[in-house]
């Protein structure tokens, strides 16, 4: 595919289009009835996500692993940077009984970066597959996972336990992985993409956030590269600033280029692709199965 350099439509005021209707409905209540009494950790109640309510209401969670200190400061993301605190070993169990407790039908898992542990958190990712699989025998599993330094024998362990999508996300281009990921490398995470393919997990996934400055041709690169390492499903959202120490917005994409990405990227092959101003990585997540 040729692509021609091309800067998507520059909207400098919030649009209307990134409004949000707040969550109603029988299920989603009973969620968060449930998160509340059990005090239960998920992305979508801490990350306020705009898709909690849609997701829950199909049966869909995230649940964030190895704590909530991250030991790397990417430029976008709202969670702590520092020492993270002690693994916590009974966690495992913990999500297990959490996603029961939920009912949940299909669970992302995600966790922040362990770079200080010598396994990079892969052991307690791997148990935790394993845990809720003898808890949730019907749940299906998505892992969003970073990317262990590039380290196979990690990324071995996720392999092993086989979840029905593994997921690791490119996050931006390459052009500006630096600034906005620091310590990723964009051709790091192509070749997690890549091996992970390589050892046979049937379902790959990844998603980049628009706004930060890239141009269309990036994108589209970004993507053709993604298709090049085999991957099965992609998302496209919209960057929104967590907080005025982060990265700013310095674009609102509209509808209509991200439906044109939507459009080109089930052109390229992809099986998925997830294209809004609203999507998130879990985003239809248990759609991502089929």
């Amino acid at each position: 595919m040729e692509i021609q350099e091309a800067t998507p439509t520059r909207t400098t005021a919030k649009p209307k289009w990134l409004r949000v209707k707040l969550p109603t409905g029988k299920k989603y209540t009973e969620l968060r009835g449930l998160v509340d009494k059990y005090d239960l950790h998920t992305i979508c109640t801490s990350g306020s996500c705009p898709n909690m309510g849609e997701c829950w209401t199909e049966g869909t969670a995230t649940f964030m692993i190895l704590g909530n200190i991250c030991t790397r400061s990417c430029g976008f993301c709202g969670v702590k940077t520092g020492r993270p605190e002690t693994v916590a070993w009974d966690e495992p169990e913990k999500v297990a009984r959490s996603i029961k407790l939920m009912n949940i039908k299909h669970a992302v898992i995600t966790s922040v970066d362990r770079d200080d542990l010598k396994d990079m958190g892969s052991i307690i990712w791997a148990e935790t597959v394993k845990a809720i699989r003898r808890m949730n025998p019907e749940t299906t599993l998505e892992t969003l996972i970073p990317d262990f330094q590039g380290i196979t024998r990690h990324i071995d362990r996720i392999v092993a336990v086989k979840p029905e999508v593994v997921s690791h996300n490119m996050e931006t281009v390459k052009r500006l992985t630096r600034e906005v990921r620091i310590q990723a490398k964009y051709e790091r995470s192509l070749e997690v993409l890549r091996y992970l393919k390589q050892e046979g997990i049937a379902r790959t996934k990844s998603g980049i956030m628009l706004g930060l400055g890239e141009t269309e041709a990036e994108v589209l690169q970004t993507m053709e590269d993604l298709r090049g390492v085999g991957l099965d499903i992609v998302t496209i959202g919209q960057y929104l600033q967590p907080s005025k120490k982060h990265l700013p917005v310095k674009e609102f994409i509209t509808p209509e280029q991200f439906k044109k990405y939507e459009e080109v990227g089930l052109e390229m092959g992809f099986r998925h692709v997830e294209s809004g101003a609203l999507v998130r990585s879990s985003y239809k997540a248990q759609k991502h199965l089929t």
